[in-house]
């Protein structure tokens, strides 16, 4: 039996370290039986005979924009059976230019909100809180989060846009505070999963640096939404 084949795409903002957040799992696709194969940009998504033999699309991109072909090649991809899985701005702050990509990723980080006035650390303010990721009654029979309990992270707490065609695994909330313009607690999906087509597509929210991708729950939760992800799993 042949290898299944990955496809790592990495690139965008420095500042969530693409290449080493992703070589953090590069490691554990080789080990699963992985033909790994690594692009510093997205033009291989409009290669339509290579992405045909791809079984899934690790994505860490922030920002950046996404040409036309580029675009439809991803969708066509995963629509015929491409996995297609991420975490953080990697993947839900990806090519904000395009809503073709929103939709078929489900989800996108719209900002993470600040703890508030005068909070700092040694590189100036301080936009980490700690909160709770709560693993949702869907979640605790599903395979990635099997076994999980709800954990608790110290990061930037990120509120997501999304819609209900997501299979949501986990929440954190947003609580009320004097200082925010918004009068409720408000719970967005921290880790989602979402079937397009014939292909999965797999995000996770948490993962802004290579400390909360070390976190066991997080990177178990990755690694898991990776296999899951990946063409043939459900076989």
């Amino acid at each position: 039996m042949s290898a299944r084949r990955a496809l790592i795409v990495r690139g965008g903002g420095e500042g969530h370290r693409p290449i080493e957040a992703t070589e953090m799992f590069r490691s554990f696709l080789d080990d699963h039986g992985f033909d790994v194969r690594v692009e510093e940009s997205h033009a291989i998504y409009a290669d339509r005979e290579e992405m045909a033999r791809i079984d899934l699309v690790v994505q860490c991109v922030t920002g950046c924009e996404i040409s036309d072909d580029a675009l439809r090649g991803l969708r066509e991809a995963v629509e015929r059976g491409t996995g297609l899985a991420g975490w953080h701005r990697g993947i839900a702050d990806s090519y904000r230019n395009s809503s073709d990509y929103l939709q078929l990723i489900g989800g996108q980080l719209a900002t993470h909100p600040a703890p508030g006035a005068g909070a700092q650390d040694q590189d100036g303010p301080d936009e980490t809180v700690c909160y709770t990721v709560d693993v949702t009654d869907i979640g605790r029979s599903h395979e990635i989060m099997s076994g999980l309990e709800d954990f608790t992270l110290r990061t930037e707490q990120y509120w997501v846009l999304t819609d209900d065609l997501n299979e949501v695994l986990a929440t954190s909330t947003l609580p009320v505070r004097p200082h925010r313009p918004w009068h409720r607690p408000v719970t967005t999906p921290a880790v989602w999963t979402r079937e397009w087509g014939q292909g999965r597509v797999f995000v996770a929210a948490p993962g802004h640096n290579l400390r909360v991708l070390r976190d066991v729950s997080v990177r178990t939760i990755i690694e898991r939404g990776m296999l899951w992800a990946s063409r043939g799993a459900a076989a």
